[in-house]
């Protein structure tokens, strides 16, 4: 298999992604774009993902984006890392159910934090959407409170999913969540800290 370019930024979504390589064993070179410097903005950049954003992966098929289709790619190029539920197309289904939750309702909600121009050009509209973030984002902790059901979120069975909302569950105290009402979430994020692969991609974003 050709070897892969995963382009990453420190503190993002994209270290869902960067797990699943790594839990994958998958090999793959690594580019940090520095958001500070505007990087993801640069036309060569822009030249791999029109978006403008992380992650994206370039394979020998082309250039892929958006983190619930690289975790999907990820787990079925790679069947034999068990990394999800592939020959039960419900469970898939389930699994699809949780990524597409933590990109479309708990990453949005997260960003209205910093990324109110977004939505507004009124900076009181974006002071408005700060002060939403912890009662929103506490809501999103509440329901995946629940989601919880054995060591992994799915049960016994580790699956991409858990590391990306091991990356949304990351953000929570920083978005003003009292993380102590929600101890199997709590927990269930320490478990997932200690997997080495998770370690990796941790230091590798540093």
């Amino acid at each position: 298999m050709a070897r892969w370019t995963f382009y990453s930024a420190p503190g993002t979504c994209a270290l869902a992604t960067h797990i699943a390589l790594h839990e994958a064993g998958a090999d793959f070179d690594l580019i940090k774009l520095d958001f500070a410097a505007g990087q993801q903005q640069s036309p060569e950049y822009l030249r791999v993902n029109p978006k403008g954003r992380v992650p994206a992966l370039a394979t020998e098929h082309g250039v892929l984006t958006e983190t619930p289709a690289l975790l999907a790619f990820v787990a079925q190029r790679f069947p034999e890392a068990g990394l999800a539920p592939l020959n039960d197309p419900f469970a898939f289904a389930r699994m699809q159910e949780l990524t597409s939750y933590l990109a479309a309702t708990a990453h949005v909600a997260h960003a209205h934090k910093r990324r109110g121009a977004r939505w507004a050009d009124d900076p009181a509209a974006h002071e408005a959407m700060r002060q939403k973030v912890p009662q929103t984002m506490t809501a999103c902790a509440a329901y995946l409170e629940g989601l919880i059901a054995g060591p992994w979120v799915a049960g016994n069975d580790y699956s991409v999913a858990d590391g990306y909302l091991f990356t949304i569950g990351s953000w929570l105290d920083g978005d003003g969540v009292d993380m102590a009402q929600f101890p199997k979430l709590a927990a269930y994020l320490a478990r997932v800290a200690e997997r080495p692969a998770v370690q990796r991609a941790l230091a590798d974003a540093r």
